[in-house]
């Protein structure tokens, strides 16, 4: 594992995104991202991880293009898709080349069913109304709660409902790549087990990649194939997910496991010198 991402730690297999040192700025103003290189194989799951802050969702919303809306701008670095340069598409362009990204929070329509809210996935594909029927029930059988809730309101439905409702309207869309953005936010251990066990059945019977925002590293490192750790816009570190769940530094500083006895403040101040330096 490094602080920066190289040929020959980077995950094995075809590439479907390649991130190459992008550089994200705020309001012309703010630098967000330092540098930031990624990959994503066809086929995986990919974990961003990090603190609140850290560049995750920054560094998601630089791949579906969703930056503008908020005055970002990718100033430096370039990324990919199957080969294609997308710097320049919009959010539209890339859902229907097989992007879709499900944000932070849901975002769900509150004042519509769940069903509706998964109908409106497929809005860019243009099926009839059998081959809607069809996609339906294909999302469904991977979110049987869903199929009891579509009738219902879904700004009445429970936390993990709406997310279940968010993730099955990005896989309306068929997509290639979903980009996940902190799933298991504000919902019970028990919902983001639920949760995280239907994107693993999606990646392993749709082979559907995922680049997933996560700050519950040991979740996400049980079902992700690899792993990009973030710091302060940064990629601190990067690796299999096994071998960053046996990393020591990964395990104190982000599983809160420790090995050895409890390390003072200033041993810990002085580690998160040393990290940034790494960096």
């Amino acid at each position: 594992m490094t602080a920066t991402s190289s040929p020959s730690l980077s995950p094995s297999g075809a590439v479907l995104l390649d991130v190459n040192g992008i550089e994200v700025i705020y309001n012309h103003v703010i630098l967000v991202l330092k540098g930031v290189s990624l990959v994503v194989p066809e086929g995986k799951i990919v974990a961003l991880l990090g603190a609140n802050g850290a560049g995750k969702t920054t560094t998601l919303r630089a791949i579906s293009n969703l930056l503008r809306a908020e005055r970002g701008h990718v100033t430096k670095g370039d990324i990919t898709y199957r080969g294609e340069r997308i710097e320049s598409l919009s959010p539209a362009d890339l859902v229907q080349r097989g992007v879709v990204q499900v944000m932070e929070g849901r975002h769900c329509f509150a004042h519509l069913s769940i069903e509706d809210n998964l109908l409106t996935g497929a809005y860019t594909r243009q099926l009839s109304r059998a081959d809607l029927a069809i996609a339906l029930e294909r999302v469904y059988a991977y979110f049987p709660r869903l199929k009891q809730r579509r009738t219902s309101q879904a700004g009445y439905t429970s936390g993990g409902e709406q997310q279940m409702c968010a993730i099955g309207r990005a896989l309306m869309a068929q997509p290639s790549m979903i980009l996940l953005d902190e799933p298991s936010m504000g919902l019970a251990p028990q919902i983001v087990e639920e949760i995280f066990e239907i994107v693993r059945d999606l990646n392993q019977r749709e082979r559907v990649s995922f680049l997933l925002a996560e700050q519950n590293t040991n979740v996400a490192l049980r079902y992700a194939d690899y792993g990009y750790i973030l710091e302060n816009g940064r990629v601190m570190m990067d690796g299999t997910a096994e071998d960053l769940a046996a990393n020591e530094d990964v395990k104190e500083f982000y599983l809160g496991i420790s090995s050895g006895a409890r390390k003072s403040f200033k041993d810990t101040k002085f580690y998160r010198r040393r990290k940034r330096w790494l960096a």
